[in-house]
Formats: structure tokens, C-alpha cells, sequence
């Protein structure tokens, strides 16, 4: 531990004035350094740290040991022990500290994890014995869970939608839960609520028994859900960094979630532990998405630096990047990309309306300005593409834009890039799209919180429903 000078002289000085021997007065020096100032504040100092490493499994949807961290009153109380986790003044009789403190290399809690530092031990018990206060805001108190979910006045923005395998369900990113409807539309089948008051992701798993989800809570915190399908049971939830998380993929086995972060890192987890595996920072700018390669041994990330970069996931190393290095090659970021199901061939989407595809693997040396991987170039839909999606044969491309307030769906052969559907919605940008596992039918949701299904063949309007319950206006009109 770093030695304070500022805490430790005036204890030293105080030793020799007393006659204390020297070596108590470092002690006394020490012990001095490490006590955290008076007036520990629980919004401030202690709630960021049980957010990070303990609300994953401590939460409404997800009570490990009956216990939940999210409610303050209930943080207090304590679990399925029977004893109370926090007793005010009183830290050495509160069963929250006998479960975070370290027995040797190891502490019960937070399970399967390392330990809490000792300056965060030491922090939550200089908390207890304040008082334990709880100073926070009310604005920041959680007002959600799976017996109160949210209730809309008007229809959420869809950032993100996703087909389960078999046709059956279809998943809509909603406000602090993902709302998984039939996958006509007819009815919602379950709520799946959560911290994360902002999702920016869902993706089914490839066998599609979980649910990945991507969010967070803007500039607060980032989190990565995994939900059991059939049970709408929270099975992991990772905190990660201070800001919302993007861009979840699955590897083809299923066993690694990747996503992508505003601090230009790209990660990747185990979905049964939430262990990271991969964390790679090459990008200089947000990563908005991510795709394994068919093997699994890969995975590309798109970010808002205007690059597709290439890596490889057991050494986590950065590989190529897969787009042109040439400065103004590409206009704008790139905010989406998605893989042909059977080759390493990529659908991008971003900044300049143009989707486009690239072969993921080099087969000969860089050169300035070559976008040597670059396949094809489609239409331009106008404005900013924000999602791209393949067809499960890989036969038909798709793409959705935003553009003044108006979005914008267009089909398309993959090989010929001729085009198959156009789709003009006047009221409002589209921000995802995702073709049904029979390729018939796509799916579009954006700016005006509404799902639509068109014929994937024709663009005619198959059915429309916001996705989540509204509220009766106040009047009652």
C-alpha cells in the first residue's frame, strides 16, 4: 500500500512527543493512511461498488440466497439466513461483513469472483458505522422489477429486436426490460425486466434457450444479461464500465457473449460464469457491434472510428483491420454488421447509407488505400444505415435507415445485390431489422416504438403493434 506522508507525519510527530517507540508510530501511521475520511457516502462511495460486484446475482430477477441489493431496505435486511446483512453502527454484527471479508485468499462473497479489496472492505464498514445512511436521490431509487414493470405513456424506442431459432418468439428491446412477443405480434408472452434501464441489444442464443442482452444505464453503468428463455429467469447479469453496453453476439458453440463498449474496448464472456475472456482496445472510438466467425476462433467489431477490425478470441490479439486504412475511404462510423450463416463474409452498415460487403480473412498484403476486402457495394438507402441483417440461407440482405425523421427498409439479393423490397416508413427512423428463421417475413422497429412485419419478398405490410402495454391518457381519452 502506498505510504501518505500527509497522514502519516503528524503521527509520527504526535509518537515522538509522546515517547512512543517508532515502529508503533508507522503503525499507528499506517492504520491512519488507511481509514477513509469521515462521511462515507452510500450513493456515492458504497452503492458503485455493490453495482459492480455484487447486484449481478443480488437483484429482484435474480435473488441468489433470497437476498436483493438493489432495494436499500431490503439490502439491509438481509436474505434466507435469517440474520440482518446491515446493523447501523454496529459492522462486526452485520452478516454482510462476515461475507465479504477474506479468509485467507478467499471470501464467500461476491461467489466465484475475487475478493473486495481491503480498502472496500474497509470503506463498507466505516459506512456501517456511520450509520449506514441512505443518501440517495430519489430520482436514482429503483422503481422497476418483474411484479412493477415499467409503464409506457407513449411506445418505447426499438434499438434492437431478434428472432428465436424455431419462429416462435420474438424479443423487443424495450425501457429497463425486453418485452418477448409471438412472433406474429398477437400477444406479449413475457417481460423480462431488469437494472438496465437502457437495452441496446438482444440476441437469442443459437440454440435459443438464452438470451443475450446488451445496456446499461447511460453514464452510470454498463451491463450484459443472460435470461433463460422458457423460465424468464435472470440466469447472470456483469456489470461492466461506467456507460452503456452495445452489440451482443453469440459464438456459433454458444459458450461466449462479445459486445462492444463506449470506452473503445471490445469483450467477450463466458455466458455460464460472465468471466472475461477477450478484452481488446484497438478501436479509438465507440464499438457498436460485434459477430463471431464461423469457427468461433474470431470475432469482428464495427465502431464509430469508421474501422472493421479483426481478432482472434484465445490470444485476444488484434488481426487486421478488415476495412481500408485510408483516411476519408469511409464516411462516417460503422454501427452494424452481421456474418453470412455458412462463410466469413460481412454485412456492414453505417454513416454513408451504403451497405456493403467484405471478406473477413486478408489473402494478400495491405496496401494504402486499398480496401482490398471490400466484396460489393449496395444501394444507398438515405441517411445512416443503423442496422444490417443476412437471411438464415444467406441468400437476401437487409437494411434499415434513419434520415430526417423518416426511415427506410430496402431487400436485396446477397450475390447480385439486386434489389427485392423497398420499404418507405414517413414516421419515424428505423433502427432494427431482422428477417424471421424462414426468411418470409422482417421484422423493423425505430424511432416510433413500433414493430412492423413485412413480406420480405413483396415489402407489403403483414401486421403493426407496439410492443409494450401503454398507459390510458390522464383524461381518459
Amino acid at each position: 500500500m502506498r505510504f501518505n506522508s500527509r497522514v502519516a507525519l503528524p503521527w509520527l510527530l504526535i509518537a515522538a512527543l509522546l515517547g512512543i517507540p517508532a515502529a508503533a508510530g508507522r503503525t499507528l501511521a499506517a492504520e491512519a493512511a488507511e481509514k477513509p475520511a469521515e462521511g462515507v457516502s452510500y450513493f456515492r462511495d458504497i452503492r458503485p461498488i455493490f453495482q459492480t460486484h455484487c447486484q449481478g446475482c443480488h437483484q429482484p430477477a435474480k435473488q441468489s440466497g433470497e437476498y436483493v441489493m438493489t432495494d436499500f431496505t431490503r439490502l439491509i435486511a438481509g436474505g434466507e439466513s435469517g440474520d440482518p446483512a446491515v446493523v447501523a453502527g454496529k459492522p462486526a454484527q452485520s452478516y454482510l461483513i462476515a461475507n465479504i471479508t477474506p479468509i485467507g485468499d478467499d471470501a464467500p462473497m461476491p461467489k466465484n469472483q475475487p475478493p473486495l479489496s481491503p480498502e472496500q472492505i474497509l470503506q463498507i464498514r466505516q459506512w456501517i458505522t456511520e450509520g449506514a445512511k441512505d443518501d440517495t436521490p430519489q430520482s436514482n431509487r429503483p422503481q422497476y422489477d418483474a411484479d412493477n414493470p415499467p409503464v409506457y405513456a407513449a411506445a418505447p424506442v426499438i434499438t434492437s429486436l431478434d428472432y428465436s431459432p424455431d419462429g416462435k418468439l420474438l424479443a423487443v428491446a424495450g425501457y429497463h426490460e425486453v418485452l418477448l412477443h409471438k412472433a406474429d405480434g398477437s400477444e406479449i408472452v413475457g417481460r423480462l425486466v431488469g437494472v438496465s434501464e437502457r437495452i441496446e441489444s438482444v440476441a437469442f442464443s443459437p440454440d435459443g434457450k438464452r438470451l443475450a442482452v446488451a445496456g446499461g444505464n447511460p453514464g452510470r453503468m454498463g451491463e450484459v444479461q443472460v435470461w433463460d428463455v422458457a423460465d424468464r429467469k435472470l440466469l447472470l447479469a456483469t456489470t461492466v464500465g461506467y456507460d452503456t453496453c452495445y452489440g451482443a453476439s453469440w459464438s456459433p458453440d454458444g459458450k461466449l457473449i462479445a459486445f462492444g463498449c463506449p470506452d473503445n474496448t471490445s469483450r467477450a464472456i463466458q455466458s455460464d460464469t460472465g468471466k472475461q475472456v477477450l478484452f481488446n482496445g484497438s478501436h479509438s472510438d465507440w464499438v457498436l457491434d460485434t459477430v463471431f466467425s464461423v469457427a468461433g476462433d474470431h470475432l469482428v467489431t464495427v465502431s464509430r472510428d469508421q474501422s472493421m477490425k479483426l481478432m482472434n478470441v484465445p490470444t485476444e490479439r488484434f488481426i487486421d483491420n478488415i476495412t481500408s486504412i485510408t483516411p476519408g475511404a469511409l464516411k462516417g462510423g460503422i454501427h452494424a454488421v452481421d456474418r453470412h450463416p455458412t462463410k466469413d463474409e460481412l454485412l456492414v452498415g453505417g454513416a454513408d447509407g451504403a451497405p456493403k460487403t467484405y471478406k473477413m480473412f486478408r489473402d494478400q498484403a495491405r496496401k494504402i488505400g486499398d480496401d482490398f476486402n471490400r466484396l460489393k457495394t449496395f444501394p444507398a438507402l438515405p441517411g445512416r444505415v443503423f442496422d444490417v441483417a443476412y437471411s438464415a440461407d444467406g441468400s437476401r440482405a437487409a437494411a434499415g435507415s434513419s434520415f430526417n425523421g423518416a426511415g427506410q427498409i430496402r431487400v436485396f439479393e446477397s450475390e447480385s445485390a439486386k434489389e427485392i423490397a423497398k420499404i418507405d416508413l414517413p414516421h419515424g427512423g428505423v433502427f432494427a431489422v431482422e428477417f424471421s428463421p424462414d426468411g418470409q417475413t422482417i421484422a423493423s422497429g425505430g424511432f416510433d416504438g413500433v414493430v412492423r412485419l413485412h413480406n420480405a419478398s413483396t415489402g407489403e405490410l403483414v401486421a403493426e403493434f407496439a410492443p409494450a402495454p401503454l398507459a390510458a391518457p390522464a383524461d381518459g381519452s
